[in-house]
């Protein structure tokens, strides 16, 4: 992390305003590499992108585009968004050129997310039934991309609605429907097992 005057000011900017600073100087970059390094590798990471040099590869190709695209970039939009979905786009590339199918990696430190869904599609009212992390896990991952995404986004990233639409450029009400729909799967993976 670099540590100089100027690079502490631009930590007070928001993202809009370090976007307008970046484009006026290159430098200022690094700014917004430093506030979203550690988040973008690790939602490539839930999104199954296992090797940690594979993951820094993409990571650093998301930022070449970021910088190159910069002009393109929607003020109306949470930049945040914006970046998710360049982040988003290279690594469902990557896992297609590859021809491998990701799951969500198992982190100690995601392990109460998954949790977190168990109490949200209504499983943790069944006392009789306590799923452990890793069989909630398994029933996630069985999940097809399209609803394992949004699960990621909503449960691991912890993403509006909103911002879910922007990333994955669909109306939010879609991603009502899929959220809920790969809740009910996950319910029944589990139920069966």
């Amino acid at each position: 992390m670099i540590d100089t005057p100027l690079y502490r000011e631009e930590q007070q900017f928001s993202d809009q305003e370090l976007v307008t600073k970046t484009i006026k100087n290159k430098q200022a970059f690094a700014a917004i590499v430093d506030r979203y390094e550690a988040p973008l590798l690790r939602y490539i990471s839930r999104l199954g992108c296992k090797e940690t040099s594979v993951a820094r590869d993409l990571l650093q190709e998301i930022f070449i585009k970021t910088f190159v695209h910069l002009n393109d970039y929607d003020h109306s939009l949470q930049f945040s968004s914006w970046i998710y979905r360049i982040a988003h786009n290279e690594t469902v590339s990557y896992f297609r050129k590859e021809k491998s199918r990701p799951g969500v990696l198992t982190r100690v430190e995601d392990f109460f997310r998954f949790e977190t869904i168990a109490d949200d599609v209504s499983l943790s009212d069944q006392k009789e039934q306590q799923h452990t992390v890793l069989e909630i896990k398994e029933a996630v991952d069985r999940l097809e991309s399209r609803y394992r995404e949004v699960i990621v986004l909503k449960f691991f990233e912890e993403k509006s609605y909103e911002e879910i639409s922007d990333i994955l450029q669909i109306p939010q009400g879609t991603v009502a429907t899929l959220i809920s729909r790969a809740k009910k799967k996950i319910k029944i993976y589990l139920e069966k097992s």
